[in-house]
Order: C-alpha cells, then structure tokens, then sequence
C-alpha cells in the first residue's frame, strides 16, 4: 500500500446532535473495518457549516503491534480492541 495515496471521502448524514453523529460513524467504521483500504480510526466528523472543525470519532491510541484502540474518542477507563458487553 505504500504506492498509494490517502484520501478523504466526506459522506453528509443527519443526526439530531455531535454526539449522535459520532455514534453513527462509529457504526459505519466499525463495519468497514473489513475493507483492506479503510482507516476507521481516522474517522471525524464536522458540521456542515464548520467542516473544518474536525470532531475525533475513535480514541485510537497505539496499543501495541500496531493495533489501536476501537474505543470512542474520550471515553472512560482503559483502552480496548473491542467494546465490553
């Protein structure tokens, strides 16, 4: 992958605040974490009328091995791959 170039795909969607934009790209990335090319820990999410305020999405610390935290951005406790049940 190291040929290819990153890009930014905007996709608007409706949501009655932040929090429940985020929570819907938190979906979204989750179930595109199965495509190759995808980078969900990069998620943001901005209001129409300030898209260059960018909101974080995933916590996505390194938590070794390359792997990242799959946590929302500013949660509570420990980092984690997966979410607790």
């Amino acid at each position: 992958m190291a040929d290819r170039e990153r890009f930014v795909v905007r996709l608007p969607v409706l949501a009655r605040d932040l929090a429940g934009a985020q929570r819907l790209a938190r979906v979204m990335g989750r179930t595109m974490r199965i495509l190759p090319y995808v980078d969900p820990g990069e998620i943001t999410v901005s209001y129409e009328d300030e898209q260059r305020v960018h909101h974080r999405v995933f916590c996505d610390r390194l938590l070794g091995a390359g792997r990242r935290c799959l946590l929302r951005a500013d949660h509570d406790g420990p980092c984690a791959r997966r979410l607790s049940r």
